[in-house]
């Protein structure tokens, strides 16, 4: 979801300055010690990586009963620590809002955003911040009752419509509606609890975010999941990805590498529980994947055993749909890698 705030922006921008002439000043030290990132040295030092999440999305980043992060922000969270530091129980979860994930990240109070953040242009030549990769290819939608008997948004001239503020949401709502010559009133409510509240007790005729946060609330109804209905239109691409600052580029690499990683193992057919078999194997590709030959772990600064600690311990992309988004009855579709029709598409490892 993106924020589209002139003002709000200005804050960002001007305190990614700040962080930018942190990292560049941290930047001598880092490659005296040989990997070249001052967020990887720093990682190494605190013996963890700090990751802002939402923490209340399921399928994302939730809680489980025993206490323990799920989802597959939380996940991809997991495989950056993995491929940084060797064990991906060494990530920090940290909860952030709408409203504050890019100070977070700006001012080094964590060291990747992995919260449902659509890539976009203005994020990433305004803020200070950039893109390592796509974790989740999303649409806005809207999500209505089913006694209301609307099956489509163009029936919905008129209506209060739930959305919290400064996300592309918000943006991607108004632009519809002006498009389609129609009228509505925004409900706007930040907590993510209380606007899921307030469209149920209905406050608003509809709710509306990304595609996947409504068809996992829908499904979180349980046995009244069938009260609610997922509206056809998807009415904006909102490319999900992962966050890091600009001015580190080894971090950069390393965190859009570890994600390729996950892709090429599923391609390969490589999960958490075989990828030992494959340590005998012959295919060029899989022994540069599992550090078996080559430098490509020397390359980013890590071990050369990234890629397997990332697979070993978190597992292929699929493994981590599979395991958070398709419970939720969330269709792979476009999210599938691209020999089965999808978008998620693997450079090679070489």
């Amino acid at each position: 979801m993106t924020v589209f705030n002139r003002t709000w922006a200005s804050r960002c921008l001007a305190s990614g300055l700040l962080a930018g002439g942190l990292v560049a000043a941290s930047m001598s030290q880092a490659h005296a010690q040989g990997s070249g990132s001052p967020t990887l040295e720093s990682s190494r030092a605190k013996g963890q990586v700090l990751c802002g999440i939402s923490g209340q999305v399921p399928g994302f980043s939730l809680p489980d009963s025993q206490g323990v992060m799920r989802g597959i922000d939380a996940d991809s969270c997991r495989a950056v620590t993995a491929a940084a530091l060797g064990d991906a129980n060494k990530v920090k979860f940290v909860p952030t809002t709408t409203q504050n994930r890019f100070t977070a990240l700006q001012s080094g109070e964590i060291d990747v955003l992995s919260r449902s953040t659509t890539w976009t242009l203005g994020r990433e030549a305004n803020l200070g911040l950039e893109f390592a990769w796509v974790n989740y290819y999303d649409g806005t939608g809207f999500l209505v009752k089913k006694s209301s008997g609307v099956k489509s948004a163009k029936e919905m001239d008129g209506a209060t419509i739930c959305v919290q503020p400064g996300t592309s949401t918000e943006l991607a709502i108004n632009d519809y509606y002006r498009l389609n010559n129609m009228k509505f009133t925004p409900i706007l409510i930040q907590d993510l609890s209380e606007i899921q509240g307030a469209f149920l007790s209905g406050r608003c005729d509809a709710y509306s975010t990304d595609a996947s946060a409504l068809a996992t609330f829908r499904y979180s109804q349980g046995p009244k999941a069938d009260d609610l209905v997922l509206l056809p239109e998807i009415i904006s691409k909102e490319p999900l990805g992962v966050m890091v600052r600009k001015g580190d580029d080894k971090w950069f690499d390393l965190v859009r590498w570890t994600f390729i990683a996950m892709i090429t193992a599923e391609e390969k057919g490589i999960t958490s529980q075989n990828v030992d078999t494959f340590m005998n194997s012959t295919d060029p590709d899989i022994r540069r994947l599992l550090g078996l030959e080559g430098d490509m772990g020397k390359a980013l600064g890590v071990d050369n055993k990234w890629a397997y600690n990332v697979i070993k311990q978190v597992g292929n992309f699929g493994e981590m749909w599979d395991r958070n988004i398709t419970p939720m009855g969330v269709p792979r579709g476009i999210n599938n890698i691209w020999t089965k029709g999808g978008l998620q598409y693997a450079p090679p490892i070489r």
